[in-house]
Order: C-alpha cells, then sequence, then structure tokens
C-alpha cells in the first residue's frame, strides 16, 4: 500500500515521470542478463512484442532472441504483453518460445497488465515491464509501480520498399522518435 501511496505521489507531482523508464538501454532487448535482474533486484519479465522481440510485420522469432528467451526463463518468469490485435500472430509467437501471452493489451491501460502481474505472484517492484515505447509500455509499467526498462527495436533499420510492411516500419520509428523528443522536451533524461 505505502509502495502505492509513493508512486501516486510522484505522478501527481512529477507528471512527466509516467514517461520517464527506469532504465534505458541502448540496445535490444538481448543485453537484458541475469547480472542486470539481480543489481535491480529483479524477479520477472513482462516483455511487449512488436518492435521488442520481432519487428511489426514479422512472425518469425530470430535464433537470438529464442536462445536469449530460452536463458532467461530457466530463471525468471516472463510473460507477453501486446497491443496487436492479431491473436492469431501473437500466439504464434508465445508458442514458439513458450510462453504465456495477453494480446489487445490495451496499453497503457492497466487492466491486461495487472492481470499479467496477478499471475505472476510477484511483487510490482520485482518485475520489469520491458518495452520498446514510452506512451504504452513505459506509462503502464510506471502505473503499476513495475520496474520498466526501454529498448532498442531489434531492428533500427528501414529499406525503402512501397510496401505496407516498411510503411508500418517507418510509421513505427517516426513514433518511436516523436516519443522520446516529447519526453526529452518534457525534462526527463532518456
Amino acid at each position: 500500500m505505502l509502495n502505492n501511496l509513493v508512486n501516486i505521489t510522484k505522478i501527481f507531482v512529477k507528471p512527466w515521470r509516467l514517461i520517464a523508464p527506469d532504465l534505458v538501454l541502448s540496445s535490444p532487448i538481448t543485453a537484458i542478463a541475469p547480472q542486470l535482474m539481480e543489481k535491480y533486484g529483479l524477479r520477472g519479465l513482462i516483455l511487449d512484442v512488436d518492435n521488442t522481440l520481432i519487428g511489426d510485420d514479422e512472425s518469425d522469432v530470430s535464433e537470438d532472441i529464442r536462445k536469449w528467451v530460452e536463458l532467461m526463463s530457466q530463471r525468471y518468469p516472463i510473460w507477453l504483453a501486446s497491443n496487436n490485435f492479431s491473436d492469431r500472430r501473437i500466439q504464434k509467437v508465445a508458442e514458439s518460445l513458450n510462453l504465456p501471452y495477453r494480446s489487445r493489451a490495451g496499453k497503457p491501460s492497466r487492466r491486461v497488465v495487472r492481470q499479467v502481474l496477478e499471475a505472476m505472484k510477484l511483487p510490482p517492484e520485482q518485475v520489469a515491464m520491458v518495452g520498446d515505447r514510452l506512451f504504452t509500455d513505459t506509462i503502464v509499467g510506471n502505473r503499476l509501480g513495475l520496474f520498466t526498462i526501454l529498448v532498442q527495436p531489434p531492428s533500427e533499420e528501414i529499406v525503402f520498399k512501397p510496401t505496407l510492411a516498411t510503411i508500418f516500419k517507418a510509421r513505427s520509428s517516426f513514433l518511436r522518435n516523436w516519443e522520446i523528443w516529447i519526453a526529452r522536451k518534457s525534462g526527463v533524461k532518456i
């Protein structure tokens, strides 16, 4: 209860704290290692999917991500929480990694992520919300008192081919950069 009061006080006194991640990594999610988890007292992970584990237009998980999930899931409970409406696509990713998941999470709404947290049976401060977006992943994590980690997408490279997939990739990159710009203008150190 006291932890929730402290979080509420931080948000009302400094509302931009909602978009301030606890940790910013200048590399993809595979940089999160057991040593980092121990350093911050973390015992579980809730992961975004699109542009955190795989690209927007992808449904196959890379070998690097697969090995990283295998290593981390031996020590920590891991859940996927995605805003993506394609339950079939997110289910395919989750099954390929042997992880529980929730699609259509509606982040920054807390409802689905709170359900995931309850299923993990860990206190919020011991769980990291990991994602590539400030206005969804970071906000929901901060609203719930989770440790928030902002990571780089697996691939920032945008190749110009006039396809729907490259348009979505460019849009996603633009939105992410705009969110970071807004955060910096608000005084958030990123």
